[in-house]
C-alpha cells in the first residue's frame, strides 16, 4: 500500500495555489483607477508615499503637510470604500494616484500596499504609511527624505527599519475627540515606553521570523519591539516595528506583511513613526471596526472593551514622559543610531552653512 502523505501534501499545495489564485483573481477584478497618473512617474532619486485609506478626510490636511516638508515627490492613495469626501478632495490634489478596492480590509491590505508599490514604485524608494502615522527620522529637517535616500543608496542599504512611537495627550480621550488632526499633532505630546518588549530581529519570538529571515542586515541589527502604551492599559500585543522605506528593486516584494517587506538590505540606524492612534475619536472608530468586523486581529474588541468600560480613560502615567525628540529615544534606546550616517550629517549640515 502506497505512503498517502505525498497524496496528502500535494493535494494541500494544491489547495494553497488555487487559493493564492482566487485571491489573486478577486483583487484583480476589484481593482479601479480613480484619478491621476496610471503609472509610475516619480523621478528616480525621489520618493513615492503609498498610503491606504478610508474615510480619511479628517487626515489630509496635516497628511500632506508633513509629507512634502519631508520632499515626497508623488502621492499613491489605495481607497477601501471611503463614504465621506476623501475621494473628492484626493482628486484635488495634482501629485496624486488614486486607486480602489472595496474589498474586506483585514483580507486584502496587503496585496492592496504591495500592488500599488510595484506599479508606482518600481526602481523607486517607497515610503509605506498609514494616515494616522508620521514617519521621522534623525536629520529629517536638514536634509528631508531626499539626504536620507541618498545615504542609503550610497551604501548599498534598500529598506529601514522603524519604531513606533504611540503619542497620547494628558487628559482624557474623550476630552480631545473632537480635536482636528492637526490639533492632535500638537497636543497628543506624551509617549511611554515604559513597557516595550524587544526580540532579536530574526528571532521567532517577534511573530515575524519568516518574512524577516528574507532580509539582509548589518550589525547592529535592529530590534522587533512589542507593547508600549497599548499593551500597558489595553493588553495588546502590538508590533511597533516596521518597514516603511523601501527601495522597490529586483527581488524586493514590499509590504507582504503590515509590518514587513521582504528582499531588502536593512539599515543598521532606526527611524521613527509618531502614531496618532487614538486621534479622531478612537471609541467611535473601534466601534465602528468591531461592528464591521473587517479586521480579525482583535486589538479594536480589547481597546474598545476598556474605552466603553473607562469613560474617563486618560493614557497619561507617572511613567509618561513629554515627547523627547529623536536624540532622547536613541539614548534612551527605542531607537538605534548609526556612527556612518551620524557622520555624513554632520557633513551635510557643515556643507549647509559654507554654502
Amino acid at each position: 500500500m502506497s505512503d498517502p502523505l505525498p497524496q496528502t501534501s500535494f493535494a494541500a499545495r494544491l489547495r494553497k495555489r488555487m487559493s493564492v489564485a482566487w485571491h489573486h483573481g478577486r483583487f484583480k477584478a476589484s481593482l479601479r483607477h480613480l484619478h491621476g497618473p496610471k503609472q509610475r512617474i516619480a523621478a528616480s532619486d525621489e520618493v513615492v508615499l503609498i498610503a491606504l485609506v478610508r474615510d480619511g478626510a479628517y487626515y489630509l490636511e496635516a497628511f500632506f503637510d508633513h509629507y512634502r516638508r519631508l520632499g515626497v515627490a508623488h502621492f499613491v492613495f489605495f481607497d477601501n470604500g471611503s463614504q465621506d469626501d476623501t475621494l473628492e478632495r484626493l482628486r484635488q490634489e495634482p501629485d496624486v494616484s488614486l486607486l480602489q478596492s472595496t474589498l474586506p480590509w483585514g483580507a486584502f491590505e496587503n496585496s492592496f500596499r504591495n500592488y500599488a508599490a510595484k506599479r508606482f514604485a518600481t526602481d523607486r524608494w517607497c515610503l509605506i504609511t498609514d494616515m494616522d502615522e508620521i514617519f521621522d527620522f534623525e536629520g529629517s529637517t536638514e536634509i528631508g527624505l531626499a539626504g536620507l535616500t541618498a545615504f542609503l543608496t550610497r551604501r548599498g542599504y534598500t529598506g529601514v527599519v522603524a519604531q513606533m512611537l504611540e503619542m497620547f495627550p494628558k487628559p482624557p480621550l474623550r476630552e480631545v475627540a473632537t480635536l482636528s488632526y492637526a490639533q492632535s499633532l500638537l497636543q497628543f505630546d506624551y509617549c511611554d515606553i515604559s513597557s516595550v518588549t524587544a526580540h532579536d530581529y530574526q528571532s521567532p519570538g517577534s511573530g515575524l521570523g519568516y518574512f524577516l529571515r528574507q532580509n539582509q542586515t548589518t550589525a547592529p541589527e535592529p530590534k522587533v519591539l512589542f507593547g508600549g502604551i497599548r499593551g500597558k492599559v489595553f493588553g495588546e500585543n502590538c508590533c511597533l516595528t516596521k518597514h516603511p522605506l523601501v527601495f522597490v528593486g529586483p527581488d524586493v516584494e514590499p509590504a507582504l506583511h503590515p509590518h514587513a517587506s521582504t528582499g531588502i538590505r536593512i539599515a543598521p540606524m532606526t527611524a521613527l513613526i509618531k502614531h496618532y492612534k487614538f486621534a479622531n475619536d478612537a471609541l467611535a472608530r473601534d466601534q465602528a471596526s468591531v461592528a464591521e468586523g473587517s479586521i480579525s486581529h482583535g486589538e479594536d474588541r480589547q481597546r474598545l472593551s476598556v474605552l466603553a468600560q473607562t469613560p474617563d480613560l486618560s493614557l497619561w502615567s507617572p511613567t509618561a514622559q513629554r515627547y523627547p525628540g529623536i536624540t532622547a529615544l536613541q539614548s534612551q534606546g527605542f531607537l538605534q543610531t548609526d556612527a556612518a550616517y551620524s557622520a555624513d550629517l554632520v557633513q551635510r549640515k557643515s556643507e549647509v552653512l559654507n554654502d
